[in-house]
């Protein structure tokens, strides 16, 4: 990992964030042009980042290509079922391998295709088998044949897998992958993602920079002044926690009584007296108004049944129990087997994890809610969205998906996701004005933006780092 050739004693640390430091930083990282250029040579071609699912490239020949900045990839996968990552150019001339037009709306979302065994440059014709190996020259004899596999193989990039997950790394000297993910990924790694697939998946082009984006989804502070329908169904007080270049939030609550190792993730009791009934219209209106996702229909189901297998006084502990209980036991009915968790992992788990630097996920049982974000070209203004929700379904039923672009509007994404994109727009153009004195973000439920942003500045050259509020 990269780091600044200068410490600022006054930059926070991990110690920092986990002692809930007041803090700042500034607003270049979102608005400058020459931030989004250093980003280009320091931040994507240094980082792990994630591709597509494994599921993507199930038999030999299948690949895909992936941009980020300027950079495109080629994934593939080999005869012998490993994948192997190069960059997609020649390496003649520079041309693109595969042609792969920009992202527009409405447009590819990427290149793919199946039966591959080489790949042809389509300017002067050289070929190159599927290790990356040159396997045809027109006229070699005019180098004098001085031209070695060195100089004329494709440049081969890093490529590893994770919880069902494909995820590539242009830094020769990388740390593995499991090593990046540490503990978040020992903790993800329990739910078994690699046994979910695709529900849906959509992506847009928006106008706000990639790191607005994700912002918006790091955190559930804003669920009170953005999501407002939502309390009536239930308390979104949240605490954030870094864990080295990833973190979680997690609900939190100021009333003791709801407290309960069962309220993991997004599995816990709703707001009102009889959590019954609280319970159920929690997860349904989560359910319906997230586009069908941050849940299954076989949770919202056993949920409705608690009003009428339950007695009256039933603490929101034993409702959550069994609500869980008969779930899972539906769910096997119809063979939708439940990962164990472990309790360590449980108390652990969180509602939803940034990983660093650009994916966010929220996590259930049998479900996953994921976000990523890309730069659009050199626009700052702009960037690549995208989401997608994973679940478990029975052998054989899981549906057949597709990249869909979609305009960010609620017929498209769901009433909550449309609200979210209603704030992103008017973040960027805020943080543009001359009487914004600065973030202030909230150490408790925010930490996950703040811990963004000091391992963007560790990558960086220290540019962006988040800095001690001066307040004594």
């Amino acid at each position: 990992m990269n780091k600044p050739e200068k410490f600022d004693p006054n930059r926070l640390t991990a110690q920092d964030m986990d002692d809930e430091v007041l803090s700042t930083y500034p607003t270049e990282a979102f608005l400058s042009k020459e931030y989004l250029a250093a980003e280009k040579k320091l931040l994507w071609p240094k980082v792990w980042q994630m591709v597509e699912r494994e599921t993507d490239l199930p038999n030999p020949g299948d690949w895909m290509t992936y941009n980020v900045a300027d950079e495109s990839i080629i994934v593939l996968r080999k005869d012998d079922g490993s994948l192997k990552a190069f960059h997609n150019v020649c390496p003649h001339r520079g041309r693109q391998l595969v042609s792969v037009p920009d992202m527009l709306p409405g447009n590819i979302h990427d290149v793919r295709g199946n039966n591959r065994k080489n790949f042809i440059c389509g300017f002067h014709g050289w070929t190159f088998d599927l290790d990356g190996q040159n396997t045809y020259i027109l006229d070699p004899q005019d180098w004098d044949n001085k031209l070695t596999p060195e100089m004329t193989c494709l440049s081969e990039i890093k490529v590893d897998t994770w919880a069902g997950f494909i995820y590539i790394n242009m830094d020769p000297d990388c740390v593995p992958l499991k090593e990046w993910m540490g503990r978040a990924g020992e903790i993800l790694g329990a739910y078994e993602m690699d046994k979910m697939r695709y529900k849906w998946r959509q992506w847009a082009i928006y106008d706000c920079n990639w790191k607005t984006a994700i912002e918006a989804f790091l955190e559930p502070y804003h669920v009170a002044g953005t999501h407002t329908q939502l309390l009536a169904y239930g308390d979104y007080y949240a605490l954030s926690k870094q864990y080295g270049l990833h973190s979680v939030s997690s609900y939190d609550t100021r009333d003791a009584k709801f407290k309960m190792n069962e309220s993991a993730g997004t599995t816990r009791a709703g707001k009102g007296d009889d959590p019954r009934v609280s319970t159920y219209e929690l997860i349904r209106e989560n359910y319906e108004t997230v586009n069908y996702s941050a849940s299954t229909e076989s949770l919202v189901k056993a949920a409705s049944r608690l009003q009428h297998e339950l007695p009256e006084d039933v603490t929101p502990q034993e409702c959550i129990a069994y609500w869980l209980k008969i779930a899972k036991e539906a769910d096997a009915e119809r063979g939708v087997i439940w990962p164990e968790i472990p309790e360590d992992v449980m108390a652990e788990t969180g509602l939803a994890w940034g990983l660093f630097p650009n994916q966010n996920i929220l996590h259930g049982v049998t479900f996953a809610l994921c976000y990523r974000v890309r730069p659009y070209g050199d626009d700052p203004d702009k960037c690549i969205f995208e989401s997608y929700a994973l679940e478990r379904f029975p052998e054989g039923e899981a549906p057949e998906t597709e990249w869909v672009y979609a305009d960010p509007i609620g017929e498209n994404w769901g009433s909550v996701l449309a609200q979210d994109f209603s704030n992103m727009q008017f973040v960027q153009k805020g943080i543009k004005s001359s009487g914004f004195r600065g973030p202030l973000p909230n150490p408790h439920q925010e930490q996950k933006v703040i811990n963004l942003h000091r391992n963007l500045a560790n990558f960086m050259e220290g540019r962006g780092a988040p800095t001690k509020l001066d307040i004594d």
